[in-house]
Protein backbone atom coordinates (compact mmCIF):
# COMPACT_ATOMS: atom_id res chain seq x y z
CA UNK A 1 0.00 0.00 0.00
CA UNK A 2 1.44 3.10 -0.94
CA UNK A 3 0.99 6.05 1.42
CA UNK A 4 -1.13 9.06 0.67
CA UNK A 5 -0.12 12.01 -1.15
CA UNK A 6 0.70 14.91 0.66
CA UNK A 7 0.04 18.62 -0.24
CA UNK A 8 2.88 21.05 -0.52
CA UNK A 9 1.42 22.37 2.50
CA UNK A 10 1.33 19.64 5.11
CA UNK A 11 4.83 18.93 3.25
CA UNK A 12 6.03 22.55 4.70
CA UNK A 13 4.19 22.35 7.87
CA UNK A 14 1.23 24.32 8.03
CA UNK A 15 -0.10 23.50 11.53
CA UNK A 16 -0.43 25.48 14.61
CA UNK A 17 2.19 28.41 15.73
CA UNK A 18 5.48 27.44 17.53
CA UNK A 19 5.40 27.70 21.51
CA UNK A 20 6.65 31.14 22.85
CA UNK A 21 9.86 30.90 23.62
CA UNK A 22 9.40 32.63 27.27
CA UNK A 23 11.57 29.83 28.62
CA UNK A 24 14.69 30.09 25.74
CA UNK A 25 17.06 31.98 28.47
CA UNK A 26 16.49 29.38 31.23
CA UNK A 27 16.72 26.65 28.37
CA UNK A 28 19.90 28.12 27.21
CA UNK A 29 21.59 28.67 30.46
CA UNK A 30 21.17 25.12 31.27
CA UNK A 31 22.58 23.96 27.92
CA UNK A 32 25.84 26.11 29.50
CA UNK A 33 26.12 24.09 32.42
CA UNK A 34 26.04 20.92 30.50
CA UNK A 35 22.48 19.94 30.89
CA UNK A 36 21.49 18.07 27.66
CA UNK A 37 17.97 17.58 28.73
CA UNK A 38 17.49 21.26 28.06
CA UNK A 39 19.41 20.81 24.40
CA UNK A 40 16.47 17.81 23.87
CA UNK A 41 13.89 20.21 24.64
CA UNK A 42 14.38 23.06 22.62
CA UNK A 43 15.13 20.23 19.74
CA UNK A 44 11.71 19.13 20.37
CA UNK A 45 9.95 22.72 20.45
CA UNK A 46 12.65 24.21 17.16
CA UNK A 47 13.95 21.32 14.93
CA UNK A 48 10.18 21.10 13.15
CA UNK A 49 10.24 24.54 11.96
CA UNK A 50 14.05 24.78 11.44
CA UNK A 51 13.43 21.26 9.11
CA UNK A 52 10.51 22.59 7.41
CA UNK A 53 12.35 25.89 6.42
CA UNK A 54 15.57 24.28 5.42
CA UNK A 55 13.78 21.16 3.26
CA UNK A 56 12.06 24.20 1.64
CA UNK A 57 15.10 25.73 0.48
CA UNK A 58 17.25 22.71 -0.35
CA UNK A 59 14.60 20.67 -1.66
CA UNK A 60 16.45 17.79 -0.56
CA UNK A 61 15.78 15.72 2.52
CA UNK A 62 19.63 14.70 3.55
CA UNK A 63 20.72 18.31 2.77
CA UNK A 64 17.91 19.61 4.97
CA UNK A 65 18.52 17.52 8.10
CA UNK A 66 22.52 18.16 7.91
CA UNK A 67 21.66 21.51 8.22
CA UNK A 68 19.32 21.12 11.09
CA UNK A 69 21.99 19.15 12.67
CA UNK A 70 24.53 21.32 12.32
CA UNK A 71 22.22 24.27 13.58
CA UNK A 72 21.93 21.98 16.94
CA UNK A 73 25.18 21.20 17.40
CA UNK A 74 26.41 24.80 16.91
CA UNK A 75 24.23 25.76 19.81
CA UNK A 76 25.26 22.97 21.89
CA UNK A 77 28.51 24.21 21.65
CA UNK A 78 28.05 27.72 22.27
CA UNK A 79 24.07 29.13 23.32
CA UNK A 80 25.99 32.08 24.54
CA UNK A 81 25.52 33.03 20.72
CA UNK A 82 22.10 33.95 20.80
CA UNK A 83 21.33 37.16 21.24
CA UNK A 84 17.83 37.40 22.53
CA UNK A 85 17.01 41.17 21.12
CA UNK A 86 18.18 40.50 17.65
CA UNK A 87 15.52 37.66 17.33
CA UNK A 88 13.53 34.33 18.36
CA UNK A 89 15.43 31.36 19.09
CA UNK A 90 13.87 29.47 16.05
CA UNK A 91 14.98 32.09 13.46
CA UNK A 92 18.67 32.08 15.16
CA UNK A 93 18.47 28.37 14.05
CA UNK A 94 17.06 28.55 11.26
CA UNK A 95 20.01 31.36 9.97
CA UNK A 96 22.52 28.95 11.30
CA UNK A 97 20.74 25.64 9.35
CA UNK A 98 20.72 28.31 5.75
CA UNK A 99 24.19 29.14 6.57
CA UNK A 100 24.77 25.61 6.48
CA UNK A 101 23.00 25.05 3.23
CA UNK A 102 24.97 27.92 1.49
CA UNK A 103 28.17 26.06 3.06
CA UNK A 104 26.67 22.79 1.12
CA UNK A 105 26.24 24.41 -1.93
CA UNK A 106 29.56 26.60 -2.15
CA UNK A 107 31.18 23.69 -1.54
CA UNK A 108 29.41 21.25 -4.16
CA UNK A 109 29.43 23.94 -6.43
CA UNK A 110 25.99 23.10 -7.59
CA UNK A 111 21.87 24.14 -6.71
CA UNK A 112 20.15 21.33 -4.71
CA UNK A 113 17.09 20.91 -6.83
CA UNK A 114 13.98 20.73 -5.06
CA UNK A 115 12.92 17.98 -6.83
CA UNK A 116 13.56 15.21 -4.97
CA UNK A 117 11.61 16.76 -1.77
CA UNK A 118 8.73 17.23 -3.95
CA UNK A 119 8.41 13.88 -5.78
CA UNK A 120 5.63 11.55 -4.90
CA UNK A 121 4.76 8.48 -6.31
CA UNK A 122 1.26 8.11 -8.33
CA UNK A 123 -1.41 6.25 -6.37
CA UNK A 124 -5.02 6.15 -7.74
CA UNK A 125 -7.23 9.31 -7.30
CA UNK A 126 -10.04 11.09 -8.69
CA UNK A 127 -9.39 13.85 -11.71
CA UNK A 128 -9.78 16.53 -9.08
CA UNK A 129 -6.58 15.24 -6.90
CA UNK A 130 -4.68 15.10 -10.03
CA UNK A 131 -5.31 18.33 -10.60
CA UNK A 132 -4.49 19.72 -7.69
CA UNK A 133 -1.24 17.76 -7.88
CA UNK A 134 -0.47 18.78 -11.32
CA UNK A 135 -0.79 22.54 -10.08
CA UNK A 136 1.28 22.14 -7.16
CA UNK A 137 3.78 20.63 -9.50
CA UNK A 138 3.09 23.81 -11.37
CA UNK A 139 3.27 25.70 -8.27
CA UNK A 140 6.85 23.97 -7.39
CA UNK A 141 8.25 24.22 -10.78
CA UNK A 142 7.83 27.79 -10.65
CA UNK A 143 9.16 28.08 -6.97
CA UNK A 144 12.05 26.62 -8.17
CA UNK A 145 13.14 29.46 -11.05
CA UNK A 146 13.11 32.20 -8.70
CA UNK A 147 16.65 33.35 -7.86
CA UNK A 148 17.52 32.13 -4.26
CA UNK A 149 16.94 35.67 -2.57
CA UNK A 150 13.79 35.76 -4.06
CA UNK A 151 12.76 32.20 -3.01
CA UNK A 152 13.98 32.25 0.50
CA UNK A 153 11.97 35.39 0.93
CA UNK A 154 9.04 34.11 -0.38
CA UNK A 155 9.62 30.65 1.96
CA UNK A 156 10.15 32.60 5.11
CA UNK A 157 7.52 34.89 4.86
CA UNK A 158 4.57 33.19 2.68
CA UNK A 159 5.57 29.29 3.69
CA UNK A 160 6.51 29.69 6.89
CA UNK A 161 4.52 32.70 7.99
CA UNK A 162 7.33 34.09 10.11
CA UNK A 163 7.48 38.20 10.87
CA UNK A 164 9.16 40.36 8.63
CA UNK A 165 11.58 41.10 11.57
CA UNK A 166 12.20 37.41 11.96
CA UNK A 167 12.92 36.63 8.51
CA UNK A 168 15.06 39.72 7.99
CA UNK A 169 16.91 38.19 10.72
CA UNK A 170 17.64 34.34 9.40
CA UNK A 171 18.51 35.69 6.22
CA UNK A 172 20.76 38.34 7.03
CA UNK A 173 19.23 41.76 5.70
CA UNK A 174 17.31 44.35 6.46
CA UNK A 175 13.58 44.24 6.85
CA UNK A 176 13.68 46.84 4.16
CA UNK A 177 15.50 44.97 1.32
CA UNK A 178 13.45 41.46 2.66
CA UNK A 179 9.94 43.43 1.11
CA UNK A 180 11.46 43.65 -1.93
CA UNK A 181 12.94 40.46 -2.02
CA UNK A 182 9.58 39.02 -1.19
CA UNK A 183 7.13 41.62 -3.51
CA UNK A 184 9.80 40.86 -6.51
CA UNK A 185 9.01 37.16 -5.63
CA UNK A 186 5.48 37.04 -5.73
CA UNK A 187 5.44 39.16 -8.99
CA UNK A 188 7.74 36.86 -10.64
CA UNK A 189 6.01 34.07 -9.23
CA UNK A 190 2.92 35.43 -10.35
CA UNK A 191 4.14 35.68 -14.12
CA UNK A 192 5.77 32.02 -13.98
CA UNK A 193 1.91 30.84 -12.99
CA UNK A 194 0.72 32.67 -15.42
CA UNK A 195 2.62 31.63 -18.11
CA UNK A 196 2.19 27.91 -17.07
CA UNK A 197 -1.55 28.15 -17.34
CA UNK A 198 -1.82 29.68 -20.72
CA UNK A 199 -2.73 26.72 -23.41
Amino acid sequence: MQPPVMSWLTRLGFVAAAPAPSDDGVLLARLAAGDTDALALLYRRESGSVYRYALALAGDEAAALDAVQEAFAQLLRGPQGFQPGRGSLGAYLAGMARHQLLSQWRDARRHVPLDDALDTEPTPASDERLTEAQRQDGLWAAIRRLSWPQREALVLVDLQERSYDDAAAIAGISTDVLRTRLHRARQRLADLLAVGERP
